[in-house]
Parts: C-alpha cells; sequence; structure tokens
C-alpha cells in the first residue's frame, strides 16, 4: 500500500511525507521538528520509519529543520548540489546536515531508494537551484513541483505521465495585484521564477493532464494573496471550460497551509 499525506503546505512550512507499510520519504522539512513529530504520533506513525528525506530547493519554509531532523535519526538527504549548499549557507537552518548524510543528486539521472525510483527535475524559481520530484512505486508515478515560476516543456512532461500530482496553486492573480505586497513583491511572486496563480496551475494541467491522473493536490496556497476554496474553484473552472476531456473524473484537494492534509492511499 502507498500512502501520501502534507504535514504543511505553505510559506510557514512545507513537509511532504509518502509512504509504504514499512517505510517512507519525506520531502522537505520545512515544519518545527516538534510539530513534525507530534503529527508522526497522531497519524499513527513512527519517525524512524522515514529512511530518506529529499529536498526541492534551500529556501527556509522547506529546509529549516531538515538538519536537525536528518541528524538525530541519522537520515540521508537527497538534493543537487547547489541545494546543499544553500542548505548550508542558510541561518534559518541552524543545525546544518551532516556530511556523512549528505547525497549529491543531478537532474534527469534516476536514484533507486529501496523500491522507488526517482528522478529530479528543474523548477524555474528565484531560490539558489530547484527542484520537482517523480517518484516511481511499481506502476504508480507520484510527482511533486512547488515553488514554481513558470511551467517548462520538461514539467508539462511531468504532468504527463503522472498518476498523482502535488502542483503549486500561489495567488489568485486579483488578489495579488491589489493586496498589500509591495510593488517589488508583487513583480517576484508572478514573474517567470516565482509562484505559480490559480489560473496558471489550471491552465497547465488543463493543456497536459491525461487520463493516467487520477487525483491533484494545490499546494502553496498564499495566506495573504489565496484562498482554498477560490483555488479549489478557479482550478475546477478551468479544467470544466477546457477541451481536456480526459479529466473528467480528476479529483482534486486543497493542502492545508498549517496543519495535516489526512492520510490518502494511493495504492
Amino acid at each position: 500500500m502507498l500512502n501520501f499525506i502534507s504535514f504543511g503546505s505553505g510559506s510557514c512550512g512545507n513537509c511532504y511525507y509518502i509512504y509504504t507499510e514499512t517505510y517512507g520519504i519525506l520531502i522537505d522539512i520545512g515544519i518545527g521538528i516538534r510539530k513534525l513529530k507530534k503529527y508522526f504520533h497522531d497519524y499513527g506513525l513512527n519517525v524512524k520509519d522515514v529512511k530518506y528525506i529529499l529536498v526541492t530547493h534551500d529556501h527556509a519554509d522547506h529546509v529549516k529543520s531538515v538538519g536537525s531532523f536528518s541528524n538525530s535519526l541519522n537520515i540521508p538527504v537527497y538534493a543537487t548540489k547547489e541545494v546543499h549548499e544553500g542548505i548550508r549557507c542558510n541561518y534559518c537552518v541552524r543545525k546544518k546536515i551532516d556530511t556523512a548524510n549528505i547525497r549529491i543528486i543531478e537532474k534527469g539521472k534516476d536514484f533507486v531508494l529501496d523500491d522507488f525510483t526517482v528522478s529530479a527535475f528543474n523548477v524555474p524559481h528565484d531560490s539558489r537551484d530547484n527542484i520537482g520530484f517523480k517518484i516511481k512505486y511499481e506502476d504508480v508515478n507520484f510527482c511533486l513541483m512547488t515553488d514554481i515560476g513558470h511551467v517548462t516543456d520538461e514539467m508539462a512532461q511531468v504532468i504527463r505521465e503522472a498518476d498523482y500530482l502535488v502542483i503549486e496553486a500561489n495567488h489568485d492573480e486579483d488578489m495579488l495585484r491589489n493586496g498589500p505586497y509591495s510593488e517589488y513583491l508583487k513583480k517576484r511572486v508572478s514573474g517567470g521564477n516565482g509562484h505559480l496563480s490559480n489560473r496558471l496551475c489550471a491552465k497547465y494541467l488543463a493543456d497536459n493532464a491525461t487520463s493516467r491522473l487520477s487525483h491533484v493536490w494545490l499546494c502553496h496556497l498564499s495566506q495573504e494573496n489565496n484562498h482554498p476554496e477560490l483555488a479549489r474553484k478557479t482550478v475546477e473552472m478551468g479544467l470544466t471550460s477546457s477541451d481536456n476531456r480526459k479529466i473528467d473524473s480528476l479529483e482534486l484537494d486543497v493542502l492545508k497551509r498549517n496543519s495535516p492534509s489526512g492520510a490518502y492511499e494511493l495504492k
């Protein structure tokens, strides 16, 4: 059985868990260790079952606790060389990853973690480096892409290959335009290396999703410039108004910013 939980998704902290009956993989650890351990306990899970950690990029809301968690349980951390360097230089990461637990990966090259085959792909964002992950378990492709300035051709292909997809729907364009952010920050968020809007998320899904895609989770919603129901309705409307009839049975959920999503059974 393959399962997925989001423990937090937003600028306050991101952390995702994909797991079987015997072990699992954490993707990003941007929430506090005590909170994470409490969530594991609440869901009847054991933190000692975490065998691997994957990291998308070096911003604090994705990595602030990765060193503490990795070191306390001696768990290897897989990221690109640039992401590892960014973690080392990030002052928000108080405990750095022990050298023995650093694993360097390359984009476009598969690596095997027991029953999982993982590949990393480039994601445009204004971090030192940023990647998404395609995680294959038996015949299932679970894909995650967050902090997206825009969707590249490579990312579009990942969407076409996905059975399950976590994808950013960060902001509503009108809320961002009329909201409290400075002009500089508005341009950063809406730029090609910033964050993906609800409308563009819907467009890229409608353009690329195939009939194999059964479930999508919208992640990394802005607290100031979005709302869960607005994100859901915008994406739903974009999908239903498209010509893509392959996605009529697609399930859509919005991940919570500051609390767990509940456990989803994928296979």
